[in-house]
């Protein structure tokens, strides 16, 4: 019979020999970003605006930031609700219904549940096409959390800025006589973070009839333009022959040692590597115990690159390694690649960017050029995949201190403070501009489009993938 001291059998019953703790993270990186950060901004030219007489007429912006302004407890409080009911992606039901009780309130119509995506709403308004096409454009609305940190990357505080300038926009649209020269389409969509819906909206044609697209994210800085990285998301699995580790090794092919070559290989290659291309992996099964040769390894892995053509040549070197890892220790490999769609870079419009700079500085915000803020933070997002099909800009407003990061506590805190509010407006107001701008200088869009195509054009998101 056990007594009552011993371990159970379900019980870990090992030696320690003494847990340690990470080393900490030193911030002398970061200080010394900030303060290049801060020298380029005294040196680098300000960003180019639209002049007077450009975009729409100024006396739209101003009545726009009136009505933003009638609008501000609403979309505050939207904000700080959004903010603390964190929902991650595929699962923001209270976002959804909080802005769709926000639209209810003010007369707009809205469907839930669009495109097959239970979290995904859309509202339109504005003129409605009658023989002649007419230009429209959508205002992108994102407000899924991250797991344990909450709105770290801030959308409660984007999801906001979205419906103010939506609903800024509709109030003009009753205003004007004759109402809004097009037609302005809010699109949510969820799970930034987990999933990229936008690839998914646009295969089923979210975006079919829209001639741009635009959203602001949050940031430790006011930018006009940062890179973002485009990415492909693969597994690798190894299949080896597993054989007794002690009696028999030499009977056996190593799936685990393949898997750590691969690892080691990418090590090596990232020395030759752009400073903004990056290569993510793990391995998730090496084999069930130690006295077994491995049969069985997988790795999870992810590759991001600044351009559609270098993330295309950075995949194939990778899958290189991986296959080279097989060869040498005679395993099989099989790279299994898109079973989740994959971001691309985002492209930003430059002439709309230069009516949200213009519109930013009358918010009393300077946004600041590329380049001042090093490219080496650069992250995703899958707004990458609506700016290669139709013209659109993500630039970033600050939501607090210049040393906030994403997916941080310190982010999750300002996106609910005073700074986070202050975002908000000058947001919505920035998107509400470039949206009215758009619609009503038919100049500016053809240098809108000319530029789109200046930059490549539409890239087959799919096509591009599938040729990989």
């Amino acid at each position: 019979m056990m007594s009552s001291d011993e371990p159970k059998p379900s019980e870990p019953s090992g030696t320690g020999t003494g847990a340690t703790l990470p080393t900490t993270p030193t911030t002398a990186y970061t200080e010394h970003m900030r303060a290049e950060t801060q020298e380029r901004s005294t040196v680098l030219s300000a960003p180019p605006a639209l002049e007077a007489g450009e975009g729409a007429p100024s006396e739209w912006r101003e009545r726009l930031g009136g009505l933003l302004e009638n609008l501000r407890s609403e979309l505050l409080e939207l904000s700080h609700d959004i903010h603390d009911h964190p929902e991650t992606g595929w699962n923001e039901h209270h976002a959804m219904a909080a802005v769709g009780a926000l639209l209810d309130r003010h007369g707009i119509a809205h469907d839930d549940g669009v495109f097959g995506l239970e979290t995904a709403l859309r509202a339109e308004i504005g003129a409605t096409a009658d023989g002649d096409p007419i230009p429209a454009v959508a205002i992108l609305c994102e407000y899924d959390a991250l797991p344990g940190i909450g709105h770290g990357c801030g959308h409660n505080v984007m999801c906001a800025q979205a419906l103010g300038a939506f609903l800024a926009l509709a109030a003009l649209d009753r205003e004007l006589d004759g109402g809004l020269p097009g037609r302005v389409v809010l699109q949510t969509t969820p799970a930034e973070e987990n999933s990229t819906c936008k690839e998914l909206l646009a295969h089923e044609g979210a975006f079919d009839g829209v001639g741009a697209a635009v959203m602001a994210h949050s940031y430790g800085y006011d930018l006009a333009h940062q890179t973002w990285l485009g990415a492909r998301r693969f597994r690798v699995v190894f299949t080896g022959v597993p054989a007794h580790a002690s009696a028999a090794p030499f009977m056996g092919r190593n799936a685990l040692d393949a898997a750590v070559l691969a690892l080691n290989g990418i090590s090596m290659l990232r020395q030759q590597l752009s400073p903004t291309d990056r290569v993510h992996a793990i391995i998730v099964d090496g084999g069930q115990v130690p006295n077994i040769i491995p049969e069985r390894a997988e790795v999870s892995a992810r590759v991001r690159s600044k351009y559609p053509e270098t993330l295309v040549d950075l995949f194939r070197r990778v899958s290189d390694i991986f296959h080279g890892a097989g060869l040498m220790t005679g395993v099989g490999v099989e790279i299994i690649a898109d079973e989740l769609p994959n971001e691309m870079p985002v492209r930003d419009n430059r002439p709309l960017l230069k009516s949200w700079v213009r519109a930013e500085r009358e918010r009393g915000r300077e946004p600041l050029p590329f380049g001042v803020v090093t490219e080496s933070v650069a992250a995703g997002t899958d707004f990458g995949n609506v700016s290669v099909r139709i013209p659109g800009i993500h630039p970033l407003v600050s939501v607090g201190d210049e040393s906030l990061m994403l997916h941080t506590r310190e982010m999750e805190e300002a996106a609910g403070s005073a700074a986070g509010d202050a975002a908000v407006l000058d947001g919505a107001y920035g998107l509400a501009a470039v949206a009215a701008d758009y619609l009503d200088d038919a100049r500016l869009r053809e240098q809108v489009q000319a530029d789109f195509e200046a930059e490549g054009g539409v890239i087959d998101v799919e096509e591009m993938f599938r040729s990989m």
